[in-house]
C-alpha cells in the first residue's frame, strides 16, 4: 500500500516538472501571487491630485477650512498614527462627506476628550445615520452607534 502512495507522488513530481519545463521553454507565464496582503479599509480621497501643488520649497494643498491635529500615544491607532505624527483635517459638513475607511475625530458618550479612529461601518436607522469606529490596533470596536453630530474632524492627511 505505502509504495502505491509513493509511486503517486512520484508521478505528480514529474508530471508538474514536465509542465515548468515546458512552460518555460514555450516562455509561458504562470501566473504566481507576489502580494500575499489582504484588501484593508482605506479613507476617502478627500483631497484630489489637481489642489496638490508641490514645490521645490513648498507644499501647498487647497481644502476648505483646514485643522491641525496632534495625538496621544494611545497606541489605538498604531502603526499609521502615533503620538509624534501630525495630521491635517477638515470639518465636515453632512453625513455623505465620512466614508467606511476615513479616520475621524469624535467626542464619545463614553470616553473623556476627542476619539481619533477609523470608521468601519455606516448604516441607518429610526435616528439616523450612525457610525461603527475602531482604532486599528484595537481588537473591538468602539462602544455605541456614533452620530454624524458627535463627528468633529475628518483626517485628510498624516504628517511625520
Amino acid at each position: 500500500m505505502k509504495w502505491i502512495q509513493t509511486s503517486i507522488i512520484i508521478c505528480l513530481i514529474v508530471i508538474i516538472g514536465a509542465l515548468l519545463n515546458i512552460a518555460f521553454q514555450n516562455q509561458v507565464s504562470i501566473p504566481i501571487k507576489i502580494s500575499s496582503g489582504v484588501e484593508r479599509l482605506s479613507p476617502e480621497d478627500h483631497i484630489k491630485e489637481e489642489n496638490i501643488k508641490v514645490y521645490e520649497d513648498k507644499v501647498i494643498i487647497n481644502i476648505q477650512n483646514p485643522q491641525w491635529a496632534g495625538f496621544t500615544n494611545t497606541n489605538s491607532m498604531d502603526p499609521i498614527i502615533d503620538e509624534y505624527a501630525n495630521s491635517i483635517q477638515i470639518i465636515p459638513v453632512k453625513e455623505e462627506e465620512i466614508h467606511i475607511g476615513d479616520i475621524v475625530s469624535y467626542e464619545s458618550d463614553y470616553a473623556e476628550g476627542r476619539i481619533i479612529h477609523r470608521v468601519v461601518f455606516v448604516e441607518k436607522d429610526e435616528f439616523g445615520t450612525y457610525y461603527y469606529i475602531k482604532g486599528d490596533n484595537n481588537i473591538f470596536r468602539d462602544p455605541g452607534r456614533i452620530r454624524f453630530e458627535q463627528i468633529r474632524r475628518v483626517t485628510v492627511g498624516i504628517l511625520y
